[in-house]
């Protein structure tokens, strides 16, 4: 059973009591792994991979059957500074296409052979306009990561997140630099396509609001509270979440990467259960993973978010299980082992 939380102290030590690998049942993957019929190391990070999530699920030989794909969506109030091309009626009408099963992360999720859900916090009532006040109350926050929390199938043995929320490229930005420091242009990307002159208006935000905010700022939450958004609030619930259960994830993009972030500024361990799905496109994807910690799975030009890049992945983790536990041992095929 999860244990629960109420405001985000609460939170904070949940996250400090965060469960750890099985380390029997994860020497018992590398004894096997030692002694399928390929020469030693021959497959690579598949071997890594496949060790990795035997640790978190506590199974020698595991298979992937029950992954889960889950979109968060919200609105964010800095819109109102210019900083996307797109308008932020559309994350309700990109809501209402995920539900139809027309967007791009529907069909990977399909192809994936993973269920699908998708959440929409409060679209109606964007965050506040963080140059001007903090995004979120601390109730605001607390709310937003229960959502991701409760959101995640018990019985899944993948998670992987995604989001929606026409802003949040901007929000990202700022917590990276909140975290992290740095310039504001050196976290600030095109999002969903800005030109020159767009970015340096999104960068200046960015440099703003972070000035303004980062005195309150003592830790990843204090970061979301003041910064982020429902819907990456709500990633970071869910990230937490599946780690009480030892469900491995698979992280999405720069967005997704911020929530993570956040977590990892609370408990510096706090993504052990991790990797990152791909290397995005967007500007400072490279530098937010490497400050992580996680080396991608893929890199192929994506900037799309939606989980996207994380769903790829997941038949590069069902190949290396499927390798892991299907292969003959050199005993089971009478095959001399040189």
């Amino acid at each position: 059973m999860l244990p629960d939380f109420n405001d985000l102290d609460q939170f904070r030590a949940v996250l400090a009591a965060a469960p750890e690998p099985d380390g029997a049942a994860r020497k018992a993957a590398e004894a096997h792994n030692s002694q399928l019929t390929k020469p030693p190391a021959a497959l690579g990070r598949l071997e890594d991979l496949a060790v990795w999530y035997a640790g978190w699920r506590g199974e020698p030989r595991p298979q992937i059957a029950a992954p889960q794909v889950i979109v968060f969506a919200g609105n964010h109030g800095v819109t109102a500074q210019g900083i996307s091309a797109f308008p932020a009626d559309v994350t309700a009408q990109m809501v209402a296409n995920f539900e139809a099963g027309g967007a791009a992360i529907n069909q990977l999720a399909r192809a994936a052979g993973a269920r699908m859900d998708v959440v929409a916090l409060e679209l109606d009532r964007p965050t506040a306009d963080f140059t001007e006040a903090p995004a979120m109350s601390a109730a605001e926050l607390t709310a937003a990561l229960r959502a991701g929390w409760v959101a995640v199938d018990r019985d899944a043995d993948l998670l992987v997140v995604g989001e929606m929320g026409i802003g949040n490229t901007t929000a990202a930005a700022a917590l990276c630099h909140a975290l992290y420091g740095g310039e504001a242009a050196d976290w600030t990307g095109r999002g969903t396509g800005l030109d020159d002159e767009g970015v340096a208006r999104k960068a200046r935000v960015v440099e703003q609001a972070v000035a303004l905010h980062k005195p309150q700022i003592n830790d990843g939450l204090d970061a979301l509270a003041h910064l982020g958004g429902r819907e990456i609030a709500a990633m970071a619930g869910a990230i937490a979440a599946a780690r009480m259960r030892r469900i491995p994830v698979l992280l999405d993009g720069f967005i997704c990467c911020s929530a993570a972030a956040c977590l990892q500024a609370v408990n510096a361990r706090a993504l052990d259960h991790t990797l990152a799905g791909h290397q995005s496109a967007e500007l400072a994807h490279a530098a937010l993973l490497q400050r992580l910690g996680k080396e991608p799975l893929l890199s192929l030009g994506l900037r799309l978010g939606e989980a996207s890049g994380a769903a790829l992945a997941i038949p590069v983790l069902r190949g290396a299980l499927a390798c892991h536990s299907g292969m003959a041992t050199f005993a089971e095929a009478g095959v001399s082992e040189g």
